[in-house]
């Protein structure tokens, strides 16, 4: 899951490079799996084999640090204003750096044939290993809890869909940070029992595991919310894209100069982009829209009376088919030809006046194939 977010989101950095919010988004994403891979036992062993022992352990730690350090940042980013988020900036810069020289001078001091403990080590009771567990825990616990305090504000501003993928990853957070409290736990009940206590552990990875599980189905399902509305709006813009179709066409035959780059989108590869769906629709509305301003001449001219602005639209139609038979193929550029508002949509929004154009233009083919003649 972190690796598709980590693609998905850098496929959005990449179309916007400078968005500082992106760009510690995906460092996030990007480091956080990094971390996951390394705990892997086989590879962790292979960093170790390739370097020295307690590397891959360090490199893990780092990688998963950094990563949520700049998860923290990204919401500090998204919800503080820039002086703030510049002193928070500093603050959790200094305390990560602290921590992670902490470390390696923990493991530094550990001797080399220690330096593979883990959890479970006997040897809890030497200072440095029991340091490196309890200084890794508490940022741990920090960095976890900070976390879900922010998605949890951030929810406060979110979409509904957003907001409950938000607030489930911020109860997972929680509990990660509470397995960090009891991990702190087992490293002092490991010092006085050094091979007991084992359930404890095995409850408290149990529960981590669990709670992993929740922060990653909020990541889902505020992604997948996002992806299936991302997805609607492609093909709602793909519909009235074809819709609009009747009228552009007639409008852009008598008007071909107002058709903006056309060849930019003729490639198979530019039809196929779900951005360029996007862009093609706005384009056409924009289109027929100037092309509707251009023919507003001709259309007063058929018809003085009517309410070219609020008319319903099949009437409206029917005077843009006149409106282009009075039309001259070539017009004098030095006439004088005042404009006027036509079909005025109900709303100030642009879907208003997409829907406002769709109904002239299904009105506009209707009477096109009513007026053709049959050759049966």
């Amino acid at each position: 899951m972190l690796i598709i977010g980590v693609i998905w989101r850098s496929l959005d950095l990449a179309r916007a490079p400078h968005d500082r919010g992106l760009q510690l988004l995906v460092t996030s994403l990007f480091l956080l799996a990094s971390g996951e891979v390394l705990s892997v036992p086989e590879i962790n062993g292979a960093v170790d084999a390739l370097t020295t022992v307690g590397v891959g352990k360090l490199a893990f730690n780092a990688c998963t640090m950094i990563g949520l350090s700049a998860l923290v940042l990204f919401f500090a980013f998204s919800t503080h204003r820039a002086n703030a988020y510049r002193r928070y900036l500093r603050f959790h810069t200094g305390l990560l750096a602290g921590v992670l020289v902490a470390l390696t001078i923990a493991m530094t001091a550990t001797p080399p044939a220690l330096r593979g403990h883990t959890l479970s080590t006997p040897y809890m009771a030497r200072p440095e290993i029991a340091a490196f567990y309890v200084i890794g825990n508490v940022y741990f616990l920090y960095a976890y809890l900070t976390s879900g305090l922010w998605a949890l504000r951030y929810a406060r501003r979110a979409t509904r869909h957003l907001a409950l993928g938000l607030r489930t990853m911020s109860f997972g957070l929680f509990v990660v940070a509470l397995s960090s409290v009891n991990r702190v736990v087992w490293v002092y009940l490991r010092i006085e029992a050094p091979r007991g206590h084992q359930s404890f552990n095995t409850v408290n990875w149990s529960m981590t595991d669990l709670a992993l599980g929740t922060v990653t189905a909020g990541m889902s399902y505020s992604a997948g919310m996002q992806l299936f509305a991302h997805l609607r709006s492609v093909a709602l813009h793909r519909r009235m894209y074809h819709q609009l179709t009747p009228l552009w066409t007639a409008l852009a035959a008598a008007y071909p100069e107002l058709v903006l780059n056309r060849e930019s989108f003729t490639t198979r590869r530019n039809r196929l982009r779900l951005r360029g769906t996007h862009e093609r629709f706005y384009r056409r509305l924009i289109e027929c829209r100037d092309g509707l301003v251009r023919l507003s001449p001709y259309l007063i001219r058929v018809a003085p009376d009517a309410d070219l602005a609020r008319g319903p639209a099949d009437r409206i139609a029917h005077h843009i088919t006149a409106a282009l038979a009075v039309k001259p193929a070539v017009e004098d550029p030095d006439a004088a030809l005042s404009a006027a508002p036509i079909a005025f949509p109900s709303g100030n929004d642009l879907a208003a006046d997409a829907r406002e154009l769709i109904a002239i233009s299904h009105a506009y083919a209707k009477g096109t194939s009513e007026q053709a003649p049959d050759h049966r």
